[in-house]
């Protein structure tokens, strides 16, 4: 029980009300990192975490982001692959090992990318969803495969293929077999492309590193959130190689669209709508999947016998 000061005719008294009316919950009031102002936090996840003062996009875990896809349509894949330590990785502060096991009770996850098929309005596709909560969403050897096997079931199932991509870069505690998967995803795609189906790549707030540098930026339609911060090095670290000041939103998402190196900027509260109408000019371009093999996927079917 906690007191309380109340006013009587005599002067000041103290009353006692009960400890669960007196507490209010830490995780109400959420505060926007662009304005600075407080949001409730059900305002703020009804307008899928976009800031309602100043339109700031803040980031959303992987399965919020699954979250947006036809309700009760996603089905995951390779959920069974497991990150190991193949250098025994250490830090002075913190072994890899240990590291990884922090992040997968965190996060729920087990490693920074969830893939499965699911359906967008009606329209089947597959999709390959970061996490940024999840060591960054470094790219390691189990991001690189689910990314490679997403794209290579795509083609298989004559399905288009929808990667959400946030990212810091390569995973360093995994050296050269991280920096490898840069090249083995783009490879996967190529089997896409054979296959005449599309990769919409979506990136979202920060993506920078091998990830930006690899298959997101060989896609078919490449979309950025507003305000999105992409490149390959940060700009701090740029501006101290080249010892000069960069223009103003350098690397934002709209710098990148006014030099051609994305093709729309698109609000969270679009993109949905905007994906659904690309996937259906794709679907009409090919009436009929152009794999004829019919697959099954946690025992739902899938292409054409």
């Amino acid at each position: 029980m906690k007191e309380f000061f109340r006013r009587t005719r005599k002067g000041f008294g103290s009353t006692q009300i009960p400890q669960e009316q007196s507490q209010v919950p830490d995780d109400l009031w959420v505060k926007c990192t662009a304005c600075r102002e407080l949001i409730y936090k059900k305002e703020l996840n009804d307008n899928l975490k976009v800031c309602p003062k100043c339109a700031h996009h803040m980031r959303m875990s992987a399965h919020e982001w699954i979250g947006l896809l036809d309700a009760g349509s996603f089905s995951e894949t390779d959920s069974h692959l497991l990150p190991t330590d193949p250098l025994g990785f250490v830090t002075p502060d913190e072994a890899y090992a240990d590291k990884l096991k922090k992040s997968q009770q965190r996060t729920g996850m087990t490693d920074a990318v969830i893939s499965g098929v699911a359906s967008l309005n009606g329209h089947w596709l597959v999709v390959g969803v970061g996490d940024f909560a999840f060591m960054g969403s470094s790219m390691g050897s189990v991001y690189g495969e689910k990314m490679a096997r997403a794209a290579e079931r795509a083609a298989d199932l004559g399905l288009p293929l929808l990667t959400v991509n946030t990212s810091g870069g390569a995973r360093q505690q995994e050296g050269v077999i991280a920096l490898m998967q840069m090249a083995k995803v783009t490879m996967a795609l190529t089997r896409l492309a054979e296959a005449g189906q599309p990769h919409i790549a979506i990136l979202v707030d920060p993506c920078y590193g091998g990830v930006t540098a690899s298959y997101p930026s060989v896609a078919d339609i490449i979309i950025a959130e507003p305000g999105a911060n992409i490149g390959f090095a940060g700009k701090r670290l740029i501006e101290q190689i080249m010892r000069q000041k960069l223009p103003a939103g350098f690397q934002t998402s709209e710098f990148m669209l006014e030099h051609g190196m994305i093709d729309l900027v698109i609000a969270r509260s679009e993109l949905g709508d905007t994906i659904a109408r690309f996937l259906k000019l794709f679907s009409a371009a090919h009436a009929r999947p152009v794999v004829s093999t019919e697959m099954s996927v946690n025992g739902r079917a899938y292409g054409a016998a």
